[in-house]
């Protein structure tokens, strides 16, 4: 498990976390000291039984790492022997439930970040890592590098974000007290606030696909929403499709835009389509991608 973790030495800190974390799961710990040689099908298919959709994630990793580096001289399990990974039903928080959280919460500093969270849709660990200068007033822009990747993202806000921007500190951190939490500890304060609320099946990463599927209604395509969210990843595919019913699943979906202008005041980023306003979604957000 160690030398696995060594050997991705551009892994990013996060990434290099979620290993940590994965590597520590106690359904793990029947393998632990098996010989690789002495491995059997059924310690896979325990351990996997035992664990979480991550624990079948980061074995079939470790399996195939110890494969590549020839430490198995044939594979422990097929792929056809594999459980499958069965992610559990994801949603996005709802308008009415965006505003139950933002009346409850009275920090000005936790206020703006679900406000901001909301309109921009961006990963909880990039938002609060934003500081002052990463924002360009003179040309409206949000400029950061991934967390998780590593890869820049330039923002175009509107009116709607800038409110929000302006009541946050001018220099330094945006969030400067909610900033030095870990993510764990902001997670569980949300699912705190949810649970007071009788808010359930949500948590922060649930913006994220709120924005995906306020992109579909939009007819916004799902290659291009998925890029939005610098998330290529299935995992947000299910609120475009189910929400989109076909208009943001390929790139003919671009020629169904034209029929919402018409019926929308708002504009969504990116493309030339509409969504509507009362949605709060920021009509002037858009995304960039440098090469």
């Amino acid at each position: 498990m160690d030398a696995l973790q060594k050997s991705k030495t551009s892994w990013s800190k996060s990434t290099q976390d979620r290993y940590t974390s994965s590597m520590s799961e106690k359904a793990l710990d029947p393998i632990r000291k098996v010989a690789l040689i002495e491995t059997r099908p059924e310690h896979f298919l325990n351990v996997i039984r035992d664990g979480t959709v991550s624990t079948n994630i980061f074995l079939r990793r470790l399996h195939g790492f110890a494969v590549g580096m020839k430490w198995l001289p044939w594979t422990v399990l097929t792929s056809r022997q594999w459980p499958r990974v069965r992610f559990k039903a994801r949603r996005g928080i709802t308008w009415e439930e965006h505003q139950k959280l933002l009346a409850r919460e009275k920090d000005p500093e936790k206020h703006a970040f679900l406000a901001l969270l909301w309109h921009v849709g961006a990963a909880q660990i990039d938002l609060v890592s934003l500081t002052a200068e990463n924002v360009d007033w003179s040309n409206r822009t949000i400029s950061y590098a991934r967390r998780k990747t590593g890869k820049p993202a330039i923002l175009h806000f509107g009116d709607g974000v800038a409110a929000i921007l302006r009541c946050l500190p001018s220099n330094g951190p945006l969030f400067p007290r909610w900033s030095k939490l870990t993510s764990a500890q902001r997670a569980d304060r949300f699912h705190t606030r949810c649970e007071t609320l009788g808010i359930s099946g949500v948590s922060m990463h649930s913006y994220r696909y709120a924005w995906a599927e306020r992109a579909a209604e939009a007819g916004y395509p799902e290659r291009y929403a998925q890029q939005a969210l610098g998330h290529a990843s299935a995992a947000i595919s299910p609120g475009l499709r189910e929400e989109g019913k076909g208009r943001a699943a390929t790139a003919g979906g671009i020629r169904e835009v034209a029929c919402c202008r018409e019926s929308h005041p708002a504009r969504l980023p990116g493309l030339d389509v509409c969504v509507n306003s009362q949605r709060g979604f920021d009509s002037g957000l858009r995304l960039q991608w440098l090469t």
